[in-house]
């Protein structure tokens, strides 16, 4: 599942990207030249920190996403037009959005519709989506009026589009709708991208950070709470700072700046959570692993993830809580209390069980 962020030209959309995946050198060429960049950023979790510190095992892994830094949608200037068909291909593959907005002030960088304001730029963003997705909508419903034969399955696709043209032309988006499951599949072969899931970050400069507000920040929020978008404060030049300190410096930095959990990974779990992906672990001395699904996965689904023999011949999951391991030390000492569970195919998983598939093929 592919994250795209995006967002006008010098919001700090790159350098954010450069955080989640590491990848400094490549989010930087990629800016440059104008075009989208993929990467995989890893979901930080304290939760495999601790099992990895008590197994000591030879390999950790954490949950990952796919991301992609669209190139920077430009409001204003001469290629506008061809740029923005550029960036709504870009966009259209992504299942979910997360939105770089910029509250930073520079002397250096400057704006290129002059004054920051955030919520001027979310706008902008939405407004040229939600015209895409009506231009596409109106396409198919002239293809369908206009061609030899309408078929009972056209019809029925022509009235849910027509439904979903009246919505938008009132400024509505998609993932709004109320859809049944069978409408959502009829229409999800068109990626409206107006439909995806997303997210708005704001980016800070120190100062801003520093007082926890920034100009214009009620006109943003309010807009967020209309187009009930999640918003998330963040200064990636003190995250940038943070990530480029030793490991044994970052903690007392972090202290000295009243920094409980890096911007960075509060992100990366908010971003991992617009899917609606939850992370189940495996723990042992080979390896200590967060695997992902989809929330509401069963437990002979979940055991798919790690091999699809395992799903095939699931007998039961062995279940443990973290929190339990966390409070009482040691899978032994868990067990001595009871709270140790066998549970069936269906059990549905929940987000941070310690689990253990027994299987047989």
């Amino acid at each position: 599942m592919k994250i795209g962020l995006v967002g006008l030209n010098q919001t700090g959309k790159t350098t954010l990207f450069q955080l989640l995946t590491g990848r400094e050198e490549g989010g930087q060429a990629a800016a440059a030249k104008g075009s989208a960049n993929a990467g995989t950023g890893i979901v930080p979790d304290s939760r495999v920190d601790f099992l990895s510190a008590l197994y000591r095992p030879k390999k950790t892994t954490y949950a990952k996403i796919d991301l992609v830094d669209v190139a920077g949608f430009s409001a204003s200037g001469e290629n506008r037009n061809s740029g923005a068909a550029k960036f709504l291909n870009d966009v259209r593959p992504c299942e979910a959005l997360v939105h770089v907005l910029r509250a930073f002030q520079s002397e250096t960088v400057m704006h290129e519709m002059g004054e920051v304001d955030p919520a001027r730029d979310l706008e902008a963003v939405e407004t040229e989506m939600l015209f895409a997705d009506l231009e596409l909508a109106e396409r198919r419903m002239e293809r369908i009026k206009t061609g030899k034969k309408i078929t009972k399955e056209n019809a029925e696709e022509l009235q849910l589009l027509e439904r979903c043209f009246s919505w938008m032309e009132g400024g509505g988006a998609i993932r709004e709708m109320a859809l049944s499951e069978e409408e959502k599949l009829g229409i999800r072969h068109y990626a409206f991208l107006t439909e995806k899931p997303r997210m708005a970050v704001v980016n800070l400069d120190e100062t801003q950070w520093s007082a926890k507000t920034w100009p214009k920040e009620k006109a943003l929020r309010d807009l967020c709470e209309a187009l009930r978008i999640p918003l998330l404060t963040l200064c990636t030049e003190m995250e940038l700072e943070i990530s480029r300190l030793p490991e044994e410096d970052k903690a007392m930095f972090m202290e000295d700046m009243g920094i409980d959990q890096q911007g960075i990974t509060v992100l990366a779990r908010a971003v991992y959570g617009l899917l609606g992906l939850i992370s189940f672990l495996t723990a042992g001395e080979d390896e200590v692993r967060a695997w992902t699904v989809e929330e509401g996965a069963n437990a002979k689904s979940a055991a798919g993830k790690i091999h699809s023999d395992i799903e095939r011949g699931f007998i039961r999951a062995e279940v443990v809580k973290f929190h339990d391991i966390q409070e009482l030390g040691s899978m032994a000492k868990v067990k001595e209390n009871g709270l140790f569970r066998l549970e069936g195919k269906e059990y549905i998983v929940l987000d941070g069980d310690i689990i253990h598939f027994r299987f047989n093929v």
